[in-house]
């Protein structure tokens, strides 16, 4: 092997340390010796005048295989011409090359090796690191990512994206760029992450934030679906999924991740929604059918029998009971498909949870007989809500006796009322913070079968036997809940026990209003009170109006609310009542009474409906609401207390 050329000029003099050249001599010595690299001098032929033992240890040839002739004989064919390029630059005046070619080894194999060459007074002074293992890996990596790539390209709408957190900027492929509407070419040079995030949705941009965020300072991968504003004009959904790589010290250093357009995934749920929603209407309108169509069955019976000469009397009045029994539960059938669709209006008051459900103690047990056992527990303190305390208790009835039915009649059903500081997530909202009173009725039933628990709301749908159960108990309880601006919550496991959770906003420090006793006043004779009446439907004004004079009202009929003003306008002293509907085309009753409001600020109004999604979402506005169908003695006593009103509002003017 040969030694280590003895040239000063193979390292740089440093006579200032105080070692004499002997000493540096050795240093040189020991380096040439240990260096993992390969080392080697060489003339300006190329021929080896000197090599490092690294030369044996890495392609097995011996030095004497090396020294005194040049590399082409263990060079890569593909790599002699550039070789001797390099070469005859550092000759010719190149102080420093850097390069890379490849030898072959004793195995046959061929190394890749990167060249350091400096020419020094006509030798030639090498260092070579072997970086087959490197390259090697930059191709499986590159030839991953090309099949990737290849991958990728064909399935339409995905691409990939990469962020590098220290330049805050974002590097996309030609996928993601036709994604999200981006320059492909800037994109790939790496655009910064406000251009980037340009066209997202402003409604998902805090969505978005938030998750990126979050991903700074946790591990794991991130996903999230978003809306894409494209500049063609389209919106398209884009389901985002990355994950952040962090330093040894925990500092976030870049996230990567893939975007995939899912937006005719998401139209396609769009239109099996509509589709459910279609099946689910067909369902409702065929359940109405069937149930309408056995109370007309009982009205026209009834009718048809009346009409009958020489009727006695008695039948005449069991007739008659049948008629009004029947129809009381049409307006209830009609009230719960309203609720279920929250259009019902309802009329919220303040009142105790608590003291509501001991109030119906009595009723639970009877209605769940006696082999249930019914255990009520609620707070000492108030739990107040503002809502339809009707409504309230039909809710926890029909719950009850879902319960009751799940039990087949034996079994233990328990009632507990208390608060919390948050719905919890469910359906398709996430939790949802605030103060609320919780309703919690669990049974030891049958349970509720996974395929049935997303359906149990639906109108109609029942898992009881044909003739048990008309289907719209839940629904009602549904919609109650959720046009009183709460939640109802179902856990259920079969064969054990189901649970259901009613949650109703909280309201703080409010005071009770005891009921108006004058509701349950007997009926009255109007004594002429000027009743204006606005009805749109010639038949039920010419009713209303009948109905009125037979009870003792003057009343005066405007089939719209601008005959109504006009006829107010001209002598609104003569009316002490205006009696409307509240479903009308052109000005509605709700208008019409805060015209009147305004125009008139002592006149009483009464409003009527059924139905009416204003209502229902913003509550009465501060007006008297008689619901149809309604009674002779309701109408008369609404008529009454909006009357004794104006004369109390004239008397205090006097």
């Amino acid at each position: 092997m040969a030694e280590a050329p003895k040239s000063s000029d193979a390292m740089p003099h440093r006579a200032e340390d105080g070692l004499d050249r002997r000493a540096e001599a050795r240093v040189r010595d020991q380096m040439w010796q240990v260096s993992q690299d390969m080392l080697g001098v060489a003339d300006t032929q190329g021929v080896w005048i000197g090599i490092n033992p690294a030369w044996t240890r890495i392609l097995g040839w011996s030095a004497d295989a090396i020294i005194g002739q040049t590399s082409e004989w263990m060079g890569h064919p593909a790599d002699r011409r550039k070789v001797r390029v390099e070469l005859a630059s550092l000759v010719g005046g190149m102080k420093t090359k850097a390069f890379e070619s490849r030898l072959r080894a004793q195995d046959g194999s061929y190394r890749i090796f990167s060249w350091t060459a400096v020419p020094v007074e006509g030798l030639i002074y090498c260092v070579a690191r072997d970086v087959t293992s490197e390259r090697e890996r930059d191709v499986a990596l590159r030839d991953a990512g090309d099949f990737a790539r290849l991958a990728l390209s064909a399935v339409s709408g995905v691409g990939v994206w990469t962020y590098d957190i220290a330049s805050d900027r974002f590097f996309c492929d030609a996928g993601i760029s036709d994604l999200y509407g981006l320059d492909p070419v800037r994109a790939a040079a790496g655009i910064l992450r406000v251009e980037f995030l340009a066209n997202v949705h402003p409604d998902d941009v805090p969505a978005l934030r938030a998750t990126m965020s979050g991903g700074l300072n946790r591990s794991g991968d991130l996903e999230l679906e978003y809306r894409i504003r494209h500049p063609d004009g389209s919106v398209r959904w884009v389901q985002s999924r990355g994950h952040t790589y962090f330093d040894p010290d925990g500092t976030p250093r870049r996230r990567t991740g893939v975007g995939i357009d899912v937006t005719q995934q998401r139209r396609l749920e769009e239109q099996l929604r509509q589709s459910q929603k279609m099946e689910a209407v067909g369902q409702l309108i065929g359940g109405v059918a069937h149930d309408f169509n056995n109370l007309l069955t009982v009205i026209q019976s009834s009718v048809d029998l009346l009409k009958r000469p020489n009727l006695a009397e008695a039948r005449r009045a069991r007739y008659i009971d049948a008629i009004s029994d029947t129809t009381t539960r049409a307006a209830k059938l009609t009230g719960q498909l309203l609720a279920f669709a929250r259009q019902q209006p309802l009329q919220p008051e303040v009142f105790d949870v608590a003291q509501s459900v001991l109030a119906l103690g009595d009723m639970v047990a009877t209605l769940t007989g006696s082999r249930i056992t019914v255990e009520t527990r609620v707070p000492d303190h108030a739990c107040l809500v503002n809502a339809d305390a009707s409504q309230f208790d039909t809710a926890l009835v029909n719950v009850v006796v879902n319960a009751r039915d799940a039990m087949d009649g034996a079994g233990v059903l328990t009632i507990v009322v208390g608060a919390t500081a948050e719905i919890p997530a469910m359906r398709t909202h996430p939790p949802i913070p605030g103060e609320y009173v919780t309703v919690t009725i669990t049974d030891t039933g049958s349970g509720i079968g996974p395929g049935d628990l997303d359906r149990i709301f639906e109108p109609f749908f029942t898992t009881k036997g044909v003739g048990h159960g008309t289907g719209l108990g839940l629904s009602q309880v549904f919609g109650f809940v959720k046009q009183s601006g709460g939640e109802v919550a179902v856990d259920s496991t079969v064969g054990v026990s189901t649970t259901f959770t009613l949650y109703l906003p909280r309201v703080q420090d409010a005071v009770l209003v005891l009921a108006d006793d004058a509701d349950e006043a007997p009926l009255v004779d109007g004594h002429g009170t000027c009743v204006l009446v606005v009805e749109d439907n010639a038949d039920v004004g010419a009713f209303a109006t009948q109905t009125l004079e037979e009870l003792g009202y003057v009343t005066v009929l405007a089939a719209d609310a601008e005959a109504a003003l006009a006829m107010l306008a001209t002598g609104s002293g003569r009316f002490d009542v205006v009696f409307s509907d509240i479903v009308m085309p052109g000005m509605n009753g709700i208008e019409l009474g805060q015209e009147i409001r305004r125009r008139h600020p002592g006149l009483a109004v009464v409003l009527t409906s059924g139905y009416s999604h204003v209502l229902a979402q913003n509550g009465t506005f501060g007006f008297e609401l008689l619901q149809k169908p309604y009674s002779i003695e309701q109408l008369s006593r609404v008529l009454q207390k909006a009357a004794h009103w104006r004369r109390r509002m004239r008397a205090g003017h006097a």
